[in-house]
């Protein structure tokens, strides 16, 4: 898996791409979140158009990652699911945990909204 850093504001962008499973991008997202969180970076999307598959390390992967990143004070959004991705976190009713988004500016935005409530 490979990961791409884009800041949009002060919101970082990841886009991830190839699979996300056991030893295949876990240990990589991990690494680059907590590198984040220890910058002051907080307020995190992440670009999951280009992944095709998560396994269940991949999964809890981006589990701990909101977990580290909302135990700072910050909020992580998820874009661009695909239908594989929106099953399995529909089945796992993850999908009711994390703010999900189709189109990037819309998830930018939200952070500068829930700021002000």
């Amino acid at each position: 898996m490979q990961i791409e850093e884009r800041s949009a504001g002060d919101v970082i962008v990841l886009d991830l791409r190839g699979k996300m499973t056991l030893g295949e991008g876990d240990e990589l997202l991990k690494d680059k979140i907590n590198s984040l969180v220890l910058q002051g970076r907080r307020k995190v999307v992440l670009n999951l158009g280009d992944v095709p598959y998560i396994d269940s390390a991949g999964l809890g992967e981006i589990v701990r990652t909101y977990t580290t990143i909302s135990r700072q004070g910050g909020s992580m959004k998820l874009l661009n699911l695909t239908k594989r991705i929106t099953d399995l976190l529909s089945i796992t009713k993850l999908l009711t945990v994390f703010e999900t988004y189709d189109n990037e500016a819309d998830a930018v935005r939200s952070f500068s909204s829930s700021a002000k409530v």
